[in-house]
């Protein structure tokens, strides 16, 4: 609803600015104003930029193409087109940020209204049009309803964090039930799906702060931390994939439970932190349960109950022992990351 509004509001501005100017119709200011509006302020700014880069590239280059090549009809016009796009649609091939230029040299090569400017004029007036929606849309982005990436930011790690919990709680759900590894690709491909759209508002987040727009810390950090806790959880789920040997079953089921739980509270504490850019939850008692499952491996160890398990049935075990105090690690960077966050929320 708050994009909506935005949009709206743009390209009435957009319009009523582009009539007020005396364009003929306006058109291309209100398009460009509404490409440019995007959800958050650093989207926005990146689309200005890119439509700004590629207008002016196509504008100018097809101009020069009109001017030196006769276009009026047949041959002509498709030896024109051909040297006007071909240029420019590699340009967009190798740069995206240039992908409206092909597009711009067409419509500068066949104006949509029929013949009418010289070439010049009309990219002239091309690119004072989407100047205008550009700025419409940049400073509605601002004023109307503004969103920041940092916000969309932390929405979108609160959502990859619950996703964890979930998956996590899964795994040892059914390691605890002396199950198999249940069917985890769909989770997987939520949490996957979750960290590129993470990428995206951090690369959005980035520009913010490059623009002073806002005094929130570096955002890739965070989305760092978050690809490392993912990975944690592929390498306990790898571990998990069949149940525990019944030998130790009973030593660790106790220890596992008080993990699941500990780690599970820390989670979901984590989501509200980064949902209400609220301090981090502590994670002491992750930290302790942490320590007595490995005590319990110990114990174990000491007393060569884990010896007599095959090498395969061993290795298992000890890599999700090393799997878990990765994660114990890589949770704790996720606390000084809420923190950081919390500690310089953007107003």
């Amino acid at each position: 609803m708050r994009l909506a509004a935005r949009v709206t509001v743009a390209a009435l501005l957009a319009f009523g600015l582009a009539r007020l100017l005396g364009f003929a119709h306006g058109y291309w200011a209100v398009i460009t104003a509404i490409i440019v509006m995007q959800s958050s302020l650093g989207g926005s700014l990146k689309a200005a930029v890119d439509r700004l880069a590629g207008t002016l590239a196509g504008a100018l280059y097809g101009a020069l193409v009109a001017i030196a090549l006769p276009h009026a009809e047949g041959w002509g016009l498709g030896l024109a087109l051909v040297a006007a796009i071909a240029p420019l649609a590699l340009l967009a091939a190798i740069k995206p940020s240039f992908k409206a230029a092909p597009i711009t040299a067409f419509i500068v090569l066949v104006p949509l209204s029929g013949p009418g400017l010289p070439p010049l004029e009309f990219a002239f007036d091309r690119i004072l049009e989407i100047s205008i929606g550009s700025l419409v849309g940049i400073v509605v982005s601002l004023v109307i309803l503004p969103a920041r990436a940092h916000g969309v930011m932390a929405l979108t790690a609160a959502r990859i964090v619950e996703l964890n919990a979930d998956l996590l709680g899964q795994i040892i759900d059914s390691l605890l039930a002396a199950e198999g590894r249940p069917s985890l690709q769909a989770k997987h491909a939520a949490i996957r799906t979750a960290l590129k759209k993470l990428e995206t508002a951090a690369e959005e987040a980035l520009r913010e702060r490059r623009s002073y727009l806002t005094e929130a810390p570096d955002p890739e950090p965070l989305v760092r931390t978050l690809y490392r806790v993912r990975h944690d959880l592929v390498m306990i789920g790898r571990s998990t994939a069949r149940p525990l040997p019944e030998i130790i079953a009973p030593s660790l089921r106790e220890p596992l439970i008080g993990l699941r739980g500990a780690l599970l509270d820390f989670l979901a504490g984590g989501t509200v932190a980064l949902r209400e850019g609220s301090a981090p939850p502590p994670l002491d008692a992750a930290e302790a349960a942490l320590r007595r499952y490995g005590a319990a491996m110990d114990a174990m160890w000491s007393n060569e109950t884990i010896r007599t398990l095959a090498a395969e049935e061993a290795g298992r075990i000890f890599a999700l022992r090393f799997a878990l105090e990765q994660l114990g690690q890589d949770l704790r960077d996720l606390a000084n990351r809420i923190g950081e966050r919390a500690a310089r929320r953007p107003g």
